[in-house]
């Protein structure tokens, strides 16, 4: 499938520094920042620095290594919260939504990291 990415988006332009941001990690690849309207204690935003609209575009398209560190910055941003559970941690949620009907709000792939207190279920039956 052919993605339109759209480089005016809201994390296009704080990855140029055109929008200052919080940031908690930066690598090669990845940008990870504060969200600026929290829903848990702990809130943080991985972005990808390529031009990938959703999870599946990014699958289909990054590099081995966009992807390798891609995932291994999450792993980093839960060590650095010290939310694993598998570490003592309470745990966390990890959230990707991809196109309309989830509700994404911005054309460029991004995982929320969720922690810090009960989440509660994820969705409800319809």
């Amino acid at each position: 499938m052919a993605y339109s990415y759209d480089p005016q988006n809201i994390f296009a332009k704080i990855l140029r520094g055109e929008i200052p941001c919080k940031s908690v990690l930066e690598t090669e690849h990845c940008l990870a920042f504060e969200d600026i309207a929290p829903q848990a204690p702990n809130h943080v935003l991985v972005i990808p620095r390529g031009p990938y609209v959703c999870y599946d575009h990014f699958a289909a398209e990054a590099s081995d290594a966009e992807v390798v560190d891609f995932t291994r910055t999450i792993g980093k941003i839960c060590a650095m919260l010290g939310v694993e559970p598998g570490n003592g941690g309470g745990g966390y949620r990890l959230i990707a939504n991809s196109g309309e009907a989830a509700v994404q709000e911005v054309p460029h792939l991004h995982v929320h990291v969720l922690a810090g207190r009960p989440l509660g279920r994820m969705l409800e039956r319809a």
